[in-house]
């Protein structure tokens, strides 16, 4: 008697039977979380800069960014591992602002 995956094997043959079951390991290691202050930033052209640098960084997966126009704004960036601070500084810098500070 066949089964349905049209393997040509047999369901009394492959039955299972003191077979266990394994999850799968989720793939994807834990995300690194770093929160970045930044100075300079007054709308949302601001807010699309500095994101497209930071998702340039290798390793970034996401980039939140909370804009205080007339402050220091926070980014949040989400990555495989940590990150280094010069790629992060060289980030910000070529979008054309202010790091102010570092928090992972």
């Amino acid at each position: 008697m066949n089964h349905n995956c049209n393997c040509g094997c047999s369901s009394e043959k492959n039955s299972n039977q003191g077979l266990q079951i394994i999850p799968r390991e989720q793939s994807s290691p834990l995300a690194t979380r770093t929160e970045l202050k930044i100075s300079g930033m007054t709308c949302g052209h601001c807010v699309a800069s500095v994101t497209e640098e930071l998702k340039e960084i290798v390793g970034v997966q996401d980039v939140e960014v909370v804009l205080d126009a007339k402050g220091v704004s926070t980014a949040t960036v989400i990555s495989a591992s940590s990150l280094d601070e010069a790629s992060i500084r060289s980030a910000i810098d070529e979008a054309g602002y202010t790091l102010e500070a570092i928090n992972s």
